[in-house]
């Protein structure tokens, strides 16, 4: 691989088009990557404050995909369409995330669970097709705050699980 002079050109290549989201989650690394593999977790936690979603389809395997609307707090709904492009259990997904399949602005996250003491450190880069999506998907549909909302719902309900010493 030819060196370009710069620290990490592979991630500079898409820095414009990224939103990176972290957290730590005081839960095993196996109950957060769980909670993201089964539908009946994923309807109890999944989106930003005030949203709820209803499962059309769900099949968790490479290639299989999860057909879904969420109904956002002032009553409007989105469909929404995932499609896992790698599974890696218990530390990587990888999928492709639009309104439905083949749709042209749909982008990729790769979602890591790292252990960190007895907690998991979970970090979502999601990257679009260009800058202008990404700037769009910021200001107009707060994606930031929408991920860190979405990932706030995810520790709740996995460490409720661990408090009540229940594993599904």
């Amino acid at each position: 691989m030819a060196t370009t002079g710069r620290d990490a050109p592979a991630q500079s290549a898409t820095a414009d088009r990224e939103i990176v989201i972290s957290r730590v989650i005081s839960a095993p690394r196996e109950l957060v990557f769980e909670a993201f593999t089964e539908v009946r977790h994923l309807s109890r936690w999944w989106g930003p404050e005030g949203f709820t979603t209803t499962t059309r389809a769900f099949e968790f395997r490479v290639d299989g995909e999860w057909d879904f609307v969420m109904h956002g707090p002032d009553g409007t709904d989105y469909q929404e369409w995932i499609s896992w492009t790698e599974i890696a259990p218990p530390g990587r997904i990888a999928l492709l995330h639009g309104e439905s399949r083949g749709d042209p602005n749909a982008f990729e996250s790769v979602l890591t669970f790292a252990p960190d003491g007895a907690a998991t450190r979970i970090e979502m880069r999601t990257v679009f097709p260009t800058k202008e999506l990404r700037d769009e998907a910021v200001e107009k549909y707060h994606a930031i705050e929408g991920g860190q909302q979405t990932l706030s719902n995810l520790a709740a309900y996995v460490t409720e699980i661990v408090r009540k010493g229940v594993e599904g």
